[in-house]
C-alpha cells in the first residue's frame, strides 16, 4: 500500500462528500475527500504533519503532510460566521504534530445550535495527489484509517518556477487592513508586469504573486512577515519593486474599529438592529430583493468552444467595467479578478473535464470564495461578494441575460440577504434605503452606498428577510436599525426629517452650480481634488469651479515602465475637457520612497517620508519631469493650465523647475508665462513662504503632509494618527505664515489638503488668508453652503482665537462654541 493513510480526525459517521449540505464541498470544488458527522468535539491530527494555517476563528485547519499534500479539515458548514465562539485551538500555525495530537476543541452542542450543519469535510486541496477512501457509510472511531493520499505520477505538486536568476526578500506588511482586495490587486497587477515568476510566502503557504485571490487567501495582516521570491530574468527588479510597493503602505487608510451593533431595547421586537454602512434616514414600503437566478449548463460543447466562450466573456465584462462603477478602486478590483491566473487556471481545468464555461467559472469562484472564508478574516470574507459579483456578470454575459434583478418600487426600503455592487448600481436612484441580513460596513457595496448618500444598514440578521412585503418602515441608518412598526407620530416625524434633509441637499446641490461668495460678498473659489479623468465631470456636476489639485500619480503607479508622453497627453486632455474650460492645477509627479515606482530604482531609506520624493526626485530625474511638463502643456489648453510642484523646501527648487518649464514651453512654441505654483507642505516652505512667493504664481497648502511634519506624527501610524490634526495651532501658525508670504507679493493662497473638505474648518482657513479651497467632489455642495453664511471679519476674529489655543482639541471646541 503506497501513500499516506489518514486516520479519522474525530469519532462520527463517515459519509461521502456528496452528502455535505454545501455545494462547495459536495461538488468537490475545494478538492476530493470525505466527511464526518461528529459525535465528539475534538479534532485530532489524522497523520504526522505541519500546521499550514489556522484562522483566528479556529473553525478550520490546514495541514501539510510529509509527501507535500495539503489537507483541509473544516468543522461544520458556515461556521466562520460564529466568529470563533465555541472553538479553541490546541496548536498554532507552523507547529509540527504527530498522528492523534489534539488540534481543535469545539463545543458540540453550542456549535450545533448555531451552525448550518456540523458535518465536517476532510479534503485534499492541492494538485499532484489523489484520494483513496478507506471508509464511508458507517460509524468510525477516532484515528481509525479513513482515507489514503497518493501522489499522482507525472503531475507536479505545486507550481513550477521559471528558469533564471532567483531573488528573495523578507518584508513586514505595514498595511492597516492587511493584504485585502485593493492592495492585493495592486500587487498582482505589478507582478504581471515582470517576466519573472513571483511568489509570496506566509503562514507556511505560498501564493502566486499574479493572483489577487491567492494573495488575499494568505490572510496577511499588519505587522506580519512575508517572503517575496522571484525566479526569472528580471527577478531582482521584480522583488525590489514589489517590496517597495508593499512597504510603502500604498496610501491605505487606517483600519476602522470593528463596529458592534447597539443593543436592541429590551422586549422591543419591532426594532431590528444592524450596523451602519452609510448614514441617513429613510421612510418607505419594504420591498424584498429577489435576484434572478442565472442557470448555466453543466456540460460544455467541447473544450475549444468553451475556452473561446470564456475568453470572449471575460473580455466583454472587463470592457464594461470602464466607467460603469463610478469607483475606480472597485473597477480595478473586479478587473483583477477577471484577470486572476488562479481563477482562470481552475476554470480551464474544469473545462478540460467537459464542463461548460459558465459551470467552470462558477466552480472556480466557489473554490476561491471558500479559501477566503477559511482565513476567518472578516475583511477578506467581505470580498467574497466581489467574487460573486464578477461571477454573476460573467454568467450573464455567457447566457445573454441581465445580471440585475427584477424592478422594485420607487422609494422603497430594500431588504436583501446580501447585495452585490453591480446589483446596487441598478438600484441607485430608485430606492430610499437598503438593509441587508449579511454583509459588512467596509464591503464595496457599502462604500458605494456611502458615496451615493444612500442610507444603508448591514448585518441585521436573517430575521429581516421574514418581514412582510409592503409594510411601512423607518430605516434609521445613523443608529443602525430598522423600525418595522412605527406608530403614526413616529412615522410623521421621520417623514418630516427626510423631507427637510432632502430639501437641504437639493438646495445645496442647486446652489453649488453658482460661484461661491461669502455673505459679505467676498469671493472664495471652491475647487475639487481629482485623481482620474472619470472624476472631472462628476466634480463639475457637484459644483466644482475648477481643479485645485490633480494627483498625477494615477498614471505612474503599479506599472513597470513610465507612461509615455502621448499617454499622459491623452489623460490630461480628457480631464481638461471634463472640466469644460475651468482652471486645472496639475501637480507634478509626487512619488519616491513613500510611493515607489520600479522604473525609478532608489536605495532603501530608513525614513522614506524624509527621503527622495516629490520635486527633489523630479529634479533628480529630469527626463521624467521634462516629459511630464511637455505632456501637461500639450494636453491642457493654455487658458486652463496651472502647474504645481510638491514637497518644496526653498526657492531654489522652484527656480530650477521654472527654468525647465520655460525651456519646454519654448520648444512647444508657448510664448505666454505658464502659471507655476508651489505646495506648502513642509514647515520649511511655510517659514520661507515670502521668499518663495516672490517667484511663485500661487501657493497651496497641503495640510496632510504639513500636519505630519509639523507635529512629528505619522498619519498612517495607528499610534500617532489621532495626533495628526490639521487644526492643531502649530499647523495653523504655519498656514498664517504662508498666507502672509503670499499676501506680501499679491499671490493667492489655496488649501488642498483633507481639512479643506470640512465645512466646519472653512471659517478658520478663510480667516487665516485662504481664498481658494479644494475639496473632495462629494463635499462641495455642503462646503459652498457653509462658506456662503460666513463674514470675512468674523472669520478673521475666529482665526485669531484659534491661533491662541493650546491644542487641536481646544480649536475644535472653539468651532463647536462659535455659534
Amino acid at each position: 500500500m503506497s501513500g499516506i493513510v489518514l486516520g479519522a480526525p474525530l469519532r462520527g459517521w463517515a459519509a461521502p462528500l456528496d452528502d455535505v449540505p454545501d455545494p462547495v464541498f459536495a461538488e468537490r470544488m475545494m478538492g476530493d475527500g470525505i466527511a464526518i458527522d461528529p459525535l465528539e468535539g475534538l479534532i485530532r491530527a489524522p497523520a504526522a504533519a505541519t500546521v499550514a494555517s489556522l484562522p483566528e476563528t479556529a473553525h478550520a485547519i490546514t495541514l501539510d503532510l510529509a509527501n507535500g499534500a495539503q489537507i483541509l479539515i473544516h468543522i461544520g458548514i458556515d461556521t466562520v460566521a460564529l466568529g470563533g465562539e465555541g472553538f479553541e485551538a490546541c496548536v498554532a500555525a507552523g507547529q509540527k504534530v504527530a498522528a492523534g495530537d489534539p488540534l481543535i476543541r469545539f463545543d458540540l452542542d453550542a456549535v450545533a445550535r448555531r451552525a448550518k450543519s456540523l458535518v465536517t469535510p476532510i479534503v485534499l486541496v492541492n494538485e499532484g495527489f489523489r484520494v483513496v477512501v478507506e471508509a464511508t457509510g458507517r460509524q468510525v472511531a477516532a484515528e481509525e484509517p479513513l482515507l489514503r493520499i497518493e501522489r499522482v505520477d507525472g503531475v507536479p505538486a505545486g507550481v513550477a518556477a521559471k528558469d533564471g536568476p532567483i531573488a528573495e526578500r523578507r518584508i513586514v506588511v505595514p498595511l492597516p487592513n492587511g493584504l485585502h482586495a485593493r492592495p492585493a490587486a495592486r500587487v498582482a497587477n505589478l507582478a504581471k508586469s515582470f517576466a519573472a515568476n513571483v511568489r509570496v510566502a506566509a503562514h507556511e503557504r505560498t501564493a502566486d504573486g499574479r493572483s489577487m485571490v491567492a494573495l488575499m487567501a494568505l490572510g496577511l495582516k499588519r505587522g506580519e512577515e512575508a517572503m517575496l521570491s522571484a525566479t526569472g530574468p528580471d527577478a531582482e527588479a521584480a522583488v525590489a519593486a514589489l517590496a517597495a510597493l508593499i512597504e510603502s503602505g500604498m496610501d491605505e487608510p487606517e483600519a476602522l474599529p470593528s463596529p458592534a451593533p447597539s443593543p436592541v431595547p429590551s422586549g422591543d421586537a419591532s426594532v431590528l438592529q444592524g450596523i451602519t454602512a452609510s448614514p441617513g434616514l429613510a421612510v418607505g414600503p419594504l420591498a424584498h430583493f429577489r435576484p434572478v437566478a442565472i442557470d448555466v449548463p453543466t456540460d460544455g460543447d467541447g473544450v475549444a468552444a468553451e475556452e473561446r466562450a470564456l475568453a470572449e466573456a471575460l473580455a466583454a465584462v472587463a470592457a464594461s467595467l470602464d466607467g460603469a462603477h463610478g469607483d475606480s478602486g472597485l473597477a480595478a478590483a473586479h478587473r483583477a479578478l477577471l484577470e486572476d491566473p488562479e481563477l482562470a487556471a481552475d476554470a480551464r481545468a474544469e473545462i478540460a473535464t467537459g464542463r461548460s464555461a459558465g459551470h467552470a467559472w462558477r466552480t472556480a469562484t466557489a473554490t476561491a470564495a471558500e479559501k477566503l472564508r477559511a482565513t476567518g478574516d472578516p475583511l477578506l470574507i467581505e470580498r467574497v461578494a466581489d467574487l460573486e459579483d464578477v461571477e454573476r456578470q460573467l454568467l450573464a454575459q455567457l447566457t445573454g441575460t441581465s445580471p440585475s434583478a427584477a424592478d422594485v418600487p420607487a422609494g422603497a426600503i430594500l431588504v436583501a440577504d446580501e447585495l452585490l455592487p453591480s446589483q446596487f448600481l441598478g438600484l441607485r436612484g430608485k430606492v430610499a434605503g437598503i438593509i441587508t441580513a449579511r454583509g459588512g460596513p467596509t464591503s464595496h457595496v457599502a462604500l458605494l452606498a456611502a458615496a451615493a448618500g444612500l442610507p444603508m444598514v448591514v448585518a441585521a440578521g436573517r430575521g429581516v428577510l421574514a418581514l412582510a412585503e409592503g409594510q411601512q418602515v423607518v430605516l434609521d441608518a445613523d443608529a443602525g436599525r430598522l423600525e418595522t412598526q412605527p406608530d403614526p407620530a413616529k412615522l410623521a416625524e421621520a417623514e418630516q426629517r427626510v423631507r427637510a434633509s432632502a430639501e437641504r441637499r437639493a438646495s445645496q446641490a442647486a446652489a453649488a452650480r453658482e460661484d461661491c461668495r461669502m455673505a459679505d460678498g467676498t469671493r472664495i473659489e471652491i475647487f475639487a481634488n481629482l485623481a482620474s479623468p472619470a472624476e472631472a465631470a462628476l466634480a463639475v456636476e457637484a459644483g466644482a469651479e475648477g481643479c485645485g489639485l490633480l494627483r498625477t500619480e494615477f498614471l505612474f503607479l503599479d506599472r513597470s515602465a513610465a507612461p509615455s508622453e502621448e499617454e499622459q497627453v491623452e489623460a490630461y486632455a480628457a480631464i481638461a475637457a471634463g472640466l469644460d474650460g475651468r482652471p486645472l492645477i496639475v501637480r507634478t509627479l509626487d512619488v519616491g520612497a513613500d510611493k515607489p515606482v520600479p522604473y525609478l530604482p532608489r536605495a532603501r531609506e530608513e525614513n522614506p517620508a524624509l527621503g527622495m520624493r516629490g520635486i527633489r526626485l523630479g529634479l533628480a530625474s529630469p527626463d521624467l519631469l521634462r516629459t511630464q511638463l511637455r505632456a501637461i502643456l500639450r494636453g491642457v489648453p493654455e487658458a486652463q493650465c496651472r502647474i504645481m510642484i510638491p514637497m518644496v523646501v526653498d526657492r531654489s527648487e522652484l527656480t530650477a523647475t521654472r527654468a525647465l518649464l520655460d525651456e519646454v514651453a519654448a520648444e512647444l512654441g508657448r510664448t505666454g508665462r505658464v502659471p507655476l505654483g508651489v505646495m506648502i507642505e513642509t514647515p520649511a516652505s511655510a517659514l520661507l513662504a515670502a521668499d518663495i512667493a516672490e517667484e511663485a504664481d500661487f501657493l497651496s497648502i497641503g495640510t496632510n503632509d504639513l500636519t505630519q511634519y509639523a507635529l512629528a506624527a505619522d498619519r498612517l501610524n495607528p499610534a500617532t494618527a489621532a495626533m495628526a490634526d490639521a487644526l492643531h495651532p502649530a499647523v495653523l501658525h504655519l498656514i498664517r505664515l504662508a498666507a502672509d508670504g503670499a499676501r506680501k507679493h499679491g499671490r493667492w493662497l489655496g488649501v488642498c489638503g483633507g481639512i479643506a473638505s470640512d465645512p466646519a474648518a472653512a471659517p478658520i482657513l478663510i480667516g487665516l488668508g485662504a481664498t481658494e479651497l479644494s475639496a473632495a467632489p462629494a463635499a462641495i455642495p455642503a462646503l459652498k453652503a457653509a462658506v456662503r453664511t460666513l463674514n470675512a471679519d468674523a472669520c478673521a476674529t475666529l482665526a485669531e482665537r484659534a491661533l491662541a489655543c493650546g491644542s487641536a482639541a481646544e480649536v475644535r471646541r472653539l468651532l463647536g462654541d462659535k455659534g
